[in-house]
């Protein structure tokens, strides 16, 4: 596990929200985003001379030190606000404990390495790139630069604004905008995972403007570790937790060995999709499913799963073809017998589950992403990532309970919670997962 970051994320949010402001969010937000457009030009400036002065004096002057930390905490606020992360009008000075989303940044200029500060931009592009999908993206980049070096041709950071990246934290606010309206509350698994990405993106940002030399760490309980943690789920993710071995030789093939198992998946699709229909008749005249359907779609599910974790490098062995309990390292966990389910809630199973078909869509967008940068790190290191690894378990877990909500295995709603939720064992909720 990785040692605490010097840039954490602060939540002390109730989940209240105010259904006026929330439906004219970004009409009130327009003073800010002037405010922001203008502070960023002058962030950017002095970044460059942030740049020149670390490498000259091993550290950031403290000047521009604190300036950026005002920067970074500014955009932290807004983001929040925007992202309805947050729920207050946040100030225009970002001071520090003055919103319930905030960021504790290093006080005072850090040494850095100075090849490594040379490379700054070049070593901060993975993080950009989970950044891009996780959210929390509003604030300054490089694109001018980028630019002016590619014949201002269009690039994948963005200027003043908001970014266009941000996938998970910008459907999780879109999804959020219609249920904070309707219940004057923001579900805390939506929250939850804005917060991630608020969270990521400040310690992006300060890696990128020489705030701190810590690589941003994607582990989602390190960052949201001031969160209390949701009601345990019904399906849930189970294994060791601390096993990060890869094998270099089978990471390499890892698409070339998977191929078996993507036919006998797709063989095996055809199939659950018509148990998965017979199983919704049974469920709307019986109120459960059928004890076979459900052993049969259980085992689907979790096969699905192995074979997702095995391809995105979240596990390393390879996965046997039965998607039975218990042989794999990094296994699914699901309810035994069938579960009594509500009739308007089976009939409507389709419709109900649309916001987490969403959900699942920005998380695959993040798992890939991981998933890639893991690979190269593993064929380097020989070793899965911390952070990313524990991503990839809260993607693969997110997808996993959906497909288990929409084949009636559990009538529970998938939680948006990157927190896998109350364990018996701190040490497994460090990992996202529980002890098998």
């Amino acid at each position: 596990m990785d040692e605490l970051h010097p840039v954490r994320l602060v939540v002390e949010d109730d989940l209240r929200r105010s259904r006026l402001t929330v439906f004219f969010r970004l009409l009130l937000a327009i003073p800010h985003l002037i405010w922001f457009s203008l502070w960023s030009l002058a962030a950017l400036i002095v970044a460059i001379v942030n740049w020149f002065a670390t490498l000259l004096l091993g550290k950031p002057p403290r000047p521009i030190h604190r300036f950026l930390c005002a920067f970074v905490r500014y955009t932290v606020h807004l983001t929040a606000y925007l992202l309805l992360v947050g729920n207050p009008y946040p100030g225009f000075t970002g001071e520090a404990g003055k919103y319930p989303i905030d960021v504790e940044l290093p006080e005072e200029p850090q040494a850095q390495s100075r090849v490594k500060t040379f490379f700054r931009l070049l070593l901060a592009v993975p993080a950009f790139l989970v950044g891009g999908a996780l959210g929390g993206s509003i604030g300054f980049s490089f694109q001018y630069a980028l630019k002016s070096g590619h014949g201002g041709g269009r690039s994948g950071f963005s200027g003043p604004g908001i970014s266009g990246g941000g996938i998970l934290a910008g459907v999780c606010a879109f999804l959020g905008w219609f249920a904070s309206l309707a219940t004057g509350r923001m579900p805390s698994g939506l929250r939850d995972a804005g917060a991630y990405g608020v969270g990521y993106g400040a310690q992006v940002r300060a890696y990128a403007l020489l705030l701190t030399d810590r690589y941003p760490n994607s582990d989602p309980t390190a960052i949201l570790d001031s969160v209390p943690l949701p009601p345990a789920h019904p399906v849930r993710v189970v294994g060791e937790a601390h096993d990060l071995r890869r094998s270099r030789v089978t990471v390499f093939f890892r698409f070339a060995l998977v191929i078996p198992h993507s036919i006998w998946l797709e063989l095996w699709g055809y199939l659950a999709a018509v148990v998965s229909v017979v199983n919704w008749f049974a469920t709307l005249i019986m109120g459960r499913p059928p004890r076979w359907c459900h052993g049969f779609l259980s085992r689907y599910v979790r096969y699905q799963f192995h074979v997702a974790a095995f391809l995105s490098l979240a596990a390393n062995p390879f996965p046997g073809f039965t998607g039975k309990e218990g042989t794999y390292p990094l296994d699914l966990e699901l309810p035994l017998d069938p579960q009594r389910q509500s009739r308007w809630k089976t009939l409507f199973r389709l419709f109900l589950a649309i916001p987490a078909f969403f959900v699942s869509i920005a998380l695959w967008v993040a798992l890939f992403i991981a998933s890639v940068c893991t690979w190269f790190s593993s064929l380097v290191t020989g070793s899965a990532p911390w952070g990313l690894r524990n991503l990839m378990v809260y993607a693969l877990r997110y997808v996993a309970q959906s497909n288990a909500y929409l084949y009636l295995l559990t009538a529970a709603y998938p939680h948006a919670s990157p927190l896998q939720g109350e364990d018996e064992e701190p040490e497994y909720q460090e990992a996202g997962f529980s002890a098998a």
